[in-house]
């Protein structure tokens, strides 16, 4: 994953809508209470108390949500959980009950992305019609034809909105008239009075920040795309870390999509697709997440569809395809975590087992020019390779993840499994563990020793001992993988053991080794892996990797997100 654009309600935030402040044409009030729960209360704000109580009616009368209590006695929200939180602050007003049955509907407009509002016809208790139409500021107040308040009025409730948005409040304006007939369809949406604004707070996780902060250490560009007014999403924005401007929807449609933007806000869901598609033509494997129905075709488009599985809906569910079950963003880190880790240790492996195959697929023709007419017999080969691939084979994919791991850029998604120089390592400690191997058993054979059996012994240390030094570097104060240390010992104590015993001397064709003689053996095998520590050592002390500003000296982040990205047409 290269980049993640993510919604923000439900992903970024913990997903539980709170009305705090309700703002009349003559007051402005402050709202408190727990979750979804009716009770709570409500600052006078020194308005007038008709003023608040039509703006609570409104807002339960242009809703399609509920409350009701679960089984442990908590309220619930049925419905949109921004819309379930109108309910809540309505309630909070003191507003009764059953003004839904005394004010039924039998008309709507309902809500879409382009409109950004809705609106809903009421028959009032005294036989008239009662219009209802809340939406986001800017299609509310800014349609002239909505509204028959004065401008001046209007430009104070638009400025008013504009300042909570700032604050990372979501907005909603509410504007009614009641009319002795219903109007034609066509002019329901005229002539309205303003009644108030809403202002939501929908909380950021108390990891966000960290998260976003995860993703950039990564190499991982996080992307805002969000419904919300542009003011709402800089706030947020602001809050995770995301430089740059703030795009709005409508500029999109001009302008094209930037690719460079972190932060898009009033985005449509069409638009969400198209933003996604465009990243993924220019190269970038992308992962998507939301949970609401108009995430789903971006969920469905994109590399990697992250829907949450808690407060996601079943649609968004169906077109992921990662689930979180617990709706906390912090999980993708781990699972990118994960992959790297699962990644590194395929790699790691890799390295491991065929340097050792090249090890020996290099003593069988070298070692006759040398001399050496039968390097080793197939028993011998068999019996390294079950130590080798065995126990340490297996016990290598239980590495932990490298301590720089999570603080370097995405590999690039058409890099080979033996690329980023993995070939030419695996060459160079075949070939070292050769060299090692051949120069023992010459060694040996001057001095009149069993050379094979010497060959045979430092050849399968040599591997034991590279298996130790290609280990995962852990991060200050984690714990090494156990499994490895005891794997790496049982094979060379059975190693040893083919040399030593003498029931394996007639299967394997080798001699006993005096204890010196064995001791030198496993100086000569040493020497591979303790060049590849060094030299681990010494890259690291030349390259030290101290969070992100680290990542970024090694590759300034333009560049490696380029370098990174690079995907095969």
């Amino acid at each position: 994953m290269t980049v993640a654009a993510t919604d923000r309600t439900g992903t970024l935030t913990e997903g539980r809508m709170t009305v705090e402040q309700l703002v009349t044409p003559t007051a402005a009030h402050t709202l408190t209470g727990e979750g979804y729960a009716p009770e709570g209360s409500v600052s006078d704000g020194y308005g007038d108390r008709e003023d608040l109580l039509r703006l609570a009616r409104d807002l339960v009368l242009c809703n399609d949500a509920d409350l009701v209590r679960d089984t442990e006695g908590s309220w619930e929200p049925v419905g949109d959980p921004m819309e379930a939180a109108l309910v809540a602050a309505a309630y909070r007003c003191g507003l009764d009950p059953e003004v839904r049955s005394r004010y039924p509907r039998w008309a709507e407009i309902p809500f879409d992305a382009l409109r950004r509002r809705m609106t809903t016809v009421h028959t009032t208790p005294n036989g008239t019609a009662l219009v209802v139409c809340k939406g986001a500021p800017e299609a509310v107040l800014g349609d002239p034809a909505l509204l028959r308040d004065a401008r001046d009025r209007i430009a104070q409730f638009a400025a008013e909105a504009d300042r909570l948005a700032h604050d990372g409040h979501r907005v909603l304006a509410v504007a009614d008239s009641e009319q002795p007939t219903c109007p034609p369809v066509d002019q329901l949406e005229q002539g309205l009075r303003r009644v108030g604004l809403v202002a939501l707070m929908d909380p950021l996780r108390q990891n966000a920040h960290a998260v976003a902060r995860s993703f950039a250490d990564a190499g991982i560009r996080l992307i805002l795309i969000t419904g919300d007014h542009p003011a709402t999403a800089a706030a947020i924005a602001a809050r995770l870390d995301l430089p740059g401007e703030v795009v709005h929807g409508d500029q999109l449609d001009a302008d094209g999509i930037p690719l460079d933007v972190r932060v898009f806000a009033r985005a449509r869901p069409e638009q969400k697709l198209d933003i996604v598609r465009a990243l993924q033509d220019h190269g970038p494997v992308v992962a998507m997440t939301g949970d609401g129905v108009n995430d789903a075709p971006a969920l469905h488009r994109a590399d990697i569809g992250v829907a949450m599985g808690r407060g996601g809906t079943e649609v968004a569910r169906q077109a992921a395809a990662l689930v979180l079950a617990d709706d906390n963003l912090a999980t993708v880190t781990a699972a990118v975590e994960e992959g790297r880790r699962i990644y590194a240790n395929l790699r790691r492996f890799l390295r491991y087992a065929l340097s050792g195959g090249l090890a020996e697929v290099l003593v069988m023709p070298v070692g006759p020019f040398a001399g050496l007419a039968v390097p080793l017999l197939p028993a011998q080969i068999l019996w390294i390779d079950m130590l080798t691939h065995g126990l340490p084979g297996v016990a290598l994919r239980a590495e932990p993840t490298d301590r720089d791991a999570m603080r370097a850029p995405p590999r690039a998604p058409d890099e080979a499994m033996l690329g980023a120089g993995l070939a030419r390592r695996i060459a160079l400690t075949g070939s070292m563990i050769a060299a090692v191997s051949l120069a023992a058993a010459l060694r040996a054979y001057e001095s009149g020793r069993p050379w094979q059996t010497v060959l045979f012994a430092v050849l399968g240390f040599a591997q034991l001992g590279v298996a130790l030094a290609v280990r995962a570097e852990r991060a200050d104060g984690a714990s090494r993988n156990p499994l490895l240390g005891v794997a790496v010992a049982l094979s060379l104590a059975l190693q040893a053991a083919a040399v030593l015993a003498p029931p394996l001397h007639e299967l394997l064709g080798t001699t006993w080794l005096s204890p010196t003689e064995l001791l030198a053996c496993a100086s000569f095998a040493a020497v591979p892996g303790l060049l590849l520590y060094g030299a681990r050592q010494v890259t690291g002390r030349r390259s030290p990797a101290s969070g992100p500003s680290a990542a970024a000296a090694a590759c300034p982040p333009a560049r490696c997100w380029e370098q990174a990205t690079r995907r095969t047409p």
